[in-house]
């Protein structure tokens, strides 16, 4: 996992997308068609491996809005506001046990 004690916005845009996606048990990739992205990038944002653009921010909030939960009202700036109640604890399914 790429989250330490100084997080970044990739670092808390990973764990609030990782948050919502456990939180309403979505794949990556049922996410990514939900948001209207595509599982590579979703899988790259997760891990901290991409920056997103303002666009795209802005892109998944709406899709979450639309596609997932019409009451959340996200806002890309919500995407990247850190709650330290959005800590998760997926793993990986080759790692589970």
């Amino acid at each position: 996992m790429c989250i330490n004690d100084n997080l970044n916005t990739k670092q808390i845009l990973s764990m609030n997308l990782k948050y919502y996606r456990e939180k309403y048990n979505l794949s990556q990739e049922k996410f990514a068609e939900k948001v209207g992205s595509n599982l590579v990038y979703i899988n790259q944002l997760e891990n901290c491996k991409r920056k997103p653009t303002i666009d795209m921010l802005d892109k998944i909030a709406n899709g979450m809005n639309k596609n997932i939960d019409s009451k959340l009202k996200m806002t890309s700036s919500e995407l990247l506001r850190y709650d330290p109640k959005h800590k998760t604890t997926f793993t990986r399914v080759d790692e589970r046990k």
